[in-house]
């Protein structure tokens, strides 16, 4: 009983330090999860920037030190993130002349 509580310790308390997860069977660092924030409806949704591989939720970008800008494979939509300050501009194009989004996001 011992023994087993021990080992349960000892995993509990090395599970933190693991910084590394398999993902496509590589080895890739942890990547940040970045909540953002419709002001307007309150709507709230999560973005996965990985550095490494220059992407936002696996999707191309280009990332300066003042921006995180991509283009969205599923809707179309573009995006730039101010790293300054976490406001998102959502650009959507449409046969009216398209118009942009304002929301927030929590950067780590």
């Amino acid at each position: 009983m011992l023994l087993a509580r021990s080992l349960a310790a000892a995993v509990v308390a090395l599970t933190p330090c693991i910084a590394v997860a398999a993902v496509d069977g590589q080895l890739q660092a942890n990547v940040p999860i970045i909540a953002c924030t419709n002001p307007s409806s309150g709507t709230t949704w999560q973005i996965k920037v990985d550095y490494e591989r220059v992407t936002v939720d696996s999707n191309p970008a280009q990332i300066s030190d003042t921006t995180i800008a991509w283009r969205d494979a599923k809707d179309g939509w573009n995006y730039t993130l101010d790293r300054r300050t976490g406001k998102l501009t959502v650009s959507v194009a449409s046969s009216t002349g398209g118009y942009f989004l304002h929301d927030l996001c929590r950067l780590p």
